[in-house]
């Protein structure tokens, strides 16, 4: 590990002086909208932001979202089956909640679901993806409310621009095919952007194979220089194997890292989304807008154990509004942004269970329902062109009811409260400092008991205090480092029990302090370097589970990677990997030792030749074994383990028109 960390510092120091040999070119700031829902500059953000461009996008291995942000300090990427398709993305150290506590937008629309099922990350492909913006810590809960804990993640889609259109295949390790195929144009008062893809692959394990398809379309429309109407869509539709962990006993019995002992379990998904609604544009780049939105999600799951199996269907509809007015002016010599809003959001989801245990079957039927309201105001104020003064409030409320139920209802509501400072000290450095109060709603089903069709009337919010103090300095244009530093100090957050087999409110506080350290340089036109460093400490600090860590969260997490523009048309990338013990899925008494460390290395060679683009990509250079994904299963309690795959290649070529 300090080897590691050695290795981050010399190249890092290395790049300042090379700098000298290069002319300084300009660059406009970075422009993201996440943090306040409308644009502003990043240097105005009192947060640990960063944003992943189209071209970083282009250049990494990434095959879906998760990929890209893997190498994002304070985030822990888990691919569960080994076939990019069952996915956990944690920011801050949420461990096996985190699908609950990291709140994901596309396009500013929520993605999490009102149940455990969180984001489904193959609903948008890669190839639509314009930009991603993570927002890290608990602020952004007042303009978003619910699941925004650890923070967000906010997936921005290609709209259209100049005519454009493309196709693009790509076949690689384990029988994986893609083919995928594109048309943009832009006109006088219309854009659209039409993208469609295809992807069959066996993964790597046994009974891991998927087949997915996606369409989606952006359409925006001014009819006058004042008014956007925009409409976005989406259609996704997949069926994967489960192949499930394997157990320490399986492997003494022979099993292979291919195996598994889940020959027949599957999930088949389809999914369609549509958002739109009016943009409003008045004095001084003020705006009302109002964001409208509809999804319906089926889900069918197969699952089989020793004592019987479970299959569900479920159907799940949500629908959401958000009007929202943007002020813009100026307080005596001092310019004011003043956003309000308001969300609103149904969700309904109706459930057929089919279970068979020890010969014995039960078929129950469920409707169960959410309804979701916030009121938030935020404000930022330009006491100076270097200093920034901002605050925010929000009151949330969540109805849900549930049929049957014992009782049929329950009602939680939440005040939020959020404050920071920004200041450039030199040229585009700056330094802030924030505070934040955000939460989490308990989920449907960790409220209600499928087996008795009662709710929890004991369960309650989970409520954190994020402190964040960080800073940003450009050594030149093309060279900055941002270290940041944040505390989250979270009661009564809502876990699963392993002692109990319940959904409880943890009986004692915990706390998760952490260190967040990247770079990025371009020393010389035809190199350039990022890395990051993230040291995380997630205990759990009273209660029966005193002193121990939070499970899944490693204490040390590196990545490195350069670009080298080789001429010709030739690019290389690589970049590396490294994350550090940490505890195995539902170990919060600590009674086993912590999952392996690993460093996992991923290369790419791309080339460019006029309208046509190849590339290989080959993953796990070294072929190292390792297991991203670790929990405690089996009776009595063993080890086991979601096997990652071992060194692997896809190629692929893309034509533009």
């Amino acid at each position: 590990m300090k080897r590691i960390i050695i290795l981050i510092l010399i190249m890092f120091f290395t790049t300042v002086p090379l700098m000298a040999s290069e002319p300084e070119t300009i660059k406009v700031d970075e422009v993201v909208v996440t943090a306040t829902r409308y644009e502003e500059k990043l240097s105005s953000v009192p947060l640990n932001t960063s944003v992943i461009t189209e071209e970083e996008i282009k250049n990494s291995t990434a095959q879906n979202i998760p990929d890209l942000l893997r190498a994002e300090p304070g985030i822990q990427v888990n691919d569960i089956g080994g076939n990019r398709r069952n996915i956990t993305v944690d920011i801050r150290g949420f461990g096996e909640t985190s699908a609950l506590n990291t709140l994901v937008l596309v396009d500013g629309r929520r993605v999490n679901q009102a149940d455990l099922s969180g984001t489904d990350w193959t609903q948008i492909p890669v190839d639509r993806v314009k930009k991603i913006e993570i927002i890290r810590g608990g602020r952004a809960a007042v303009l978003y409310g619910d699941n925004a804990a650890g923070g967000v993640i906010n997936i921005i889609t290609k709209e259209g621009a100049a005519l454009n259109a493309g196709v693009g295949a790509v076949a690689g390790s384990y029988d994986t095919y893609k083919g995928n195929a594109y048309l943009s144009n832009s006109m006088d008062k219309l854009s659209y952007s039409v993208n469609g893809s295809y992807l069959s692959s066996d993964g790597y394990r046994d009974n891991s194979d998927t087949e997915a398809k996606d369409l989606g379309a952006n359409l925006n429309f001014y009819p006058y220089d004042f008014i956007k109407l925009n409409l976005s869509t989406g259609y996704h539709k997949d069926k994967t194997g489960l192949p499930g962990a394997l157990k320490e006993s399986d492997f003494a019995a022979g099993a292979s890292r291919t195996d598994t002992t889940n020959p027949y379990d599957f999930a088949e998904i389809e999914d369609y989304y549509f958002k739109g609604g009016p943009e409003i544009y008045f004095w001084k780049d003020s705006n009302i807008k109002l964001d409208v939105s509809f999804r319906e999600r089926d889900v069918s799951t197969f699952s089989s154990f020793a004592v019987g199996e479970f299959s569900s269907d479920t159907e799940i509809k949500t629908f959401a509004l958000s009007p929202q007015i943007l002020l813009k002016n100026e307080i005596g010599h001092a310019g004011n942004s003043l956003v309000a809003g308001f969300d609103y959001q149904h969700a309904e989801e109706d459930i057929t269970n089919d279970s068979l245990f020890f010969g014995s079957r039960t078929i129950g039927d469920f409707k169960l329902q959410k309804k979701n309201r916030g009121y938030y105001l935020h404000d930022e104020i330009s006491i100076s062109d270097d200093l920034l003064l901002s605050a925010g409030y929000r009151h949330d409320n969540a109805d849900f009811t549930f049929d049957p139920g014992i009782p049929d209802s329950a009602t939680i509501d939440e005040n939020l409260y959020t404050a920071g400072i920004n200041y450039n000290f030199y040229k585009k450095s700056y330094i802030y400092l924030n505070y934040a109060k955000s939460f989490r709603y308990p989920v449907l089903d960790e409220l209600f008991s499928f087996f008795t069709s009662t709710i929890d009337t004991s369960l309650t919010s989970q409520r954190s205090n994020d402190y964040e103090i960080g800073l940003r300095h450009y050594f030149t244009n093309d060279i900055y480092a941002h270290v940041n530093f944040f505390r989250i100090d979270t009661d009564d957050e809502i876990f699963f029990n392993p002692v109990s087999y319940a959904n409880e409110n943890m009986d004692g506080k915990t706390r998760r302090d952490g260190v967040e350290i990247s770079f990025d340089a371009k020393p010389l036109k035809w190199l350039e370097l990022n890395g990051s460093y993230t040291y995380m400490s997630a205990t759990i600090e009273g209660g029966q589970f005193k002193g121990n860590d939070i499970p899944n969260v490693p204490n040390h997490k590196t990545a490195l990677s350069a670009v080298i523009d080789m001429g010709r048309g030739f690019t290389a990338a690589l970049n590396g990997i490294y994350v550090g013990e940490r505890p195995f899925i539902s170990d919060f008494a600590g009674n086993f030792e912590e999952q392996e460390n690993y460093l996992v290395m991923n290369g790419k060679l791309k080339y460019k030749w006029h309208n046509l683009t190849a590339f290989l990509d080959i993953n796990n250079i070294t072929d190292s074994e390792y297991s991203e994904y670790g929990v405690l299963g089996g009776y009595p309690l063993e080890k086991a383990f979601y096997p990652s795959p071992k060194r692997n290649f896809l190629a692929g070529v893309t034509v533009d028109f």
